[in-house]
């Protein structure tokens, strides 16, 4: 089954496991996602895959979170809907493997997505 990656290129982290994909010759392919085409649906499904909430893997430090004021927000739609319209909010790099995901911080989470 082929891997999804949701790739920032400027990402050191997401850079390191597109090339560990890439060493391990396994079948990929890449999601450049701050181009826009990550809408809230698909956001969804990959929490759901994930199996974490939106919060879990939104980008805190960034400076659109901080001019959100999304500090206290508990609506997980809202922040869905911010992520989907603020893609550089998330956390990266993930990948996707049918109904399982993870996110490859630390690289080591790439490996029981692989043998799945």
């Amino acid at each position: 089954m082929t891997i999804t990656i949701y790739h920032n290129p400027r990402c050191s982290k997401s850079r390191a496991a597109l090339q560990y994909l890439e060493d391990t010759k396994v079948e990929f392919d890449i999601v450049t996602y701050l181009d826009g085409s990550l809408n809230a649906q698909k956001l969804s499904n990959i929490l759901s895959a994930l199996g974490m909430s939106a919060s879990e893997v939104i980008r805190k430090g960034e400076k659109i979170y901080k001019a959100l004021n999304l500090k206290d927000e508990q609506d997980e739609q809202k922040l869905i809907n911010a992520i989907a319209k603020h893609p550089i909010l998330l956390e990266r790099p993930i990948l996707v493997k049918g109904d399982q995901a993870a996110i490859a911080r630390p690289i080591e989470n790439i490996f029981a997505l692989i043998k799945n």
